[in-house]
């Protein structure tokens, strides 16, 4: 291990760790996976060239985390944080392997992230959007302390039809 990188945080069966340029071949894979991607504004086919030069060029302050198993990535996921008037707020998202869902990665993940914005980047503010047909997702937020905002009428164009999203946000106290 290099010291630029920490050591990955262990779970039950997997460790989340930071993520690197040599993961572009994985999370592109990861992010083409059909549940995976039905989360996302992901378009399907998307080349491993865009996935490496999206990792290599991530801006400043941001954080990507994967979580990995068996030299597996199965989970991804990232933080952006705003800047300006709107730098106590940043936006996360997540997603997790079709064939490793419901084993808490996703959980984990969140929590990693939770984590990194309360204790180390003074993030008052995470905020993000789902698809309000994406119930497993949401019922985590919600039990992570994220409350809904309101809904985006027609965020999106998804498997032939518009489709509504949440805006969600969980607000630390300070």
């Amino acid at each position: 291990m290099n010291d630029q990188n920490p050591p990955p945080l262990e779970h039950n069966g997997f460790s989340i760790r930071a993520t690197r340029p040599g993961d572009f071949e994985q999370i592109n894979v990861l992010t083409s996976l059909p549940g995976f991607r039905a989360g996302t504004l992901r378009l399907p086919f998307q080349s491993v060239e865009v996935t490496r030069r999206w990792l290599e060029n991530l801006a400043p302050g941001a954080l990507n985390i994967a979580a990995e198993t068996g030299g597996q990535i199965v989970g991804h996921a990232g933080l952006q944080p705003s800047s300006g008037r709107r730098a106590h707020a940043a936006g996360i998202g997540i997603g997790v392997h079709d064939d490793f869902t419901g084993r808490g990665i996703g959980k984990a993940l969140l929590h990693a992230l939770i984590d990194a914005a309360d204790n180390w980047l003074n993030i008052r503010r995470l905020e993000l959007t789902v698809y309000t047909d994406n119930s497993r997702a949401i019922s985590l937020y919600e039990k992570c302390g994220f409350e809904r905002e309101g809904i985006h009428r027609d965020y999106a164009f998804k498997d032939g039809r518009f489709v509504d999203a949440l805006a969600m946000a969980r607000i630390r106290a300070i």
